[in-house]
Order: structure tokens, then C-alpha cells, then sequence
């Protein structure tokens, strides 16, 4: 029962709604002011989320499948660094779900120049607490082999039987 019971509990996850579209998470240093936002309600133009893809090495996938991708998906949420009046695509995640117990976080992808800073962890938290505010309570993904300890320390956990998919549950 108690596996059960951790499944639908969210004690432990903070929700809170964003007063605006927009999220702020930090600052750069004095010399290159600039601003992380986060946002669920900015379309993303596939040719910047392809330029992010490539800067992290991903295989190139055709646009219309991504544009479909997009469009199916339960959540879409980028990460921007805002510059003055500039904004960069720097971060990016989607989920698909049933809209009901389930969701599936696919896509993230942090840019180099911005990696082991803790966006990606941001990025993952932004995410999770967006679904927990839909009342999904169980999330999953899949991770490739060099980034399943990052998730691990973020409260997924790895499938008992083996398999890349892992799960995060609020405790």
C-alpha cells in the first residue's frame, strides 16, 4: 500500500503558480547582466529548438515530426537567458500525459554554455512542479546512460527490471 500511497501523496512538492507568463531563476554575473526565464506559454520557433539540439550533440530530426511532437505534447516548457532586450532559447523539455495519473518528460536539453550550473536541475524542477500543478502524480522518463545520475539525484528512480525508464514519485 505504501508504494501506492507515495504515488498519489504530494506533501513534499511545493506548488506555486507564477504571478506572470514568466519565471525568473537567476542572475549572471555583473559583467554579462542577464536574466533565466522560464515559460510554458512562449511557442517555440523550431528553428532556435533545432539549434539548441545541435549544440548538444542530438541527431537531427525532421521539423515536421518535431513541429507534431510539439503539438501533441501536454507540456512545453523553455528555458531563455534575456539579455536587455535579447532572448536566447537555452533550455528546453516536454511531457506527454493522460492528463490524469500520467506524464512522460521527453526532450531536455540544456546548451553547453549553460550546463553544470544548475539549470538542468531548474529546467527538471520548473517541470515538475507544472505537471504536480495538473495533479500528475507519476512522472517518468527516459535517460541515456551519462545523465541517470543526474536524475537519480533528483528523486527519479531506476525500473526494478532494468530498463532505461525511471520514475519520480512525491515522497
Amino acid at each position: 500500500m505504501s508504494f501506492w500511497k507515495s504515488l498519489f501523496s504530494n506533501s513534499d512538492v511545493e506548488v506555486s503558480t507564477p504571478i506572470y507568463d514568466w519565471e525568473t531563476v537567476g542572475m549572471g554575473g555583473d559583467r554579462n547582466q542577464y536574466r533565466i526565464l522560464f515559460t510554458t506559454n512562449r511557442e517555440i520557433d523550431l528553428y532556435e529548438l533545432e539549434e539548441l539540439c545541435d549544440a548538444v550533440g542530438w541527431a537531427r530530426r525532421p521539423l515536421r515530426k518535431v513541429k507534431k511532437a510539439l503539438q501533441y505534447s501536454f507540456l512545453s516548457a523553455s528555458m531563455w537567458q534575456q539579455k536587455g532586450s535579447r532572448q536566447r532559447l537555452i533550455g528546453f523539455a516536454r511531457a506527454t500525459s493522460d492528463h490524469t495519473f500520467n506524464a512522460t518528460i521527453w526532450d531536455v536539453v540544456v546548451h553547453p554554455e549553460f550546463q553544470n550550473q544548475g539549470l538542468g536541475k531548474a529546467l527538471m524542477q520548473y517541470m515538475i512542479r507544472k505537471l504536480r500543478q495538473e495533479e500528475i502524480s507519476n512522472i517518468t522518463l527516459f535517460a541515456d546512460p551519462h545523465v541517470v545520475d543526474f536524475y537519480r539525484g533528483m528523486g527519479f528512480r531506476p525500473d526494478p527490471d532494468g530498463i532505461k525508464g525511471m520514475f519520480w514519485y512525491p515522497d
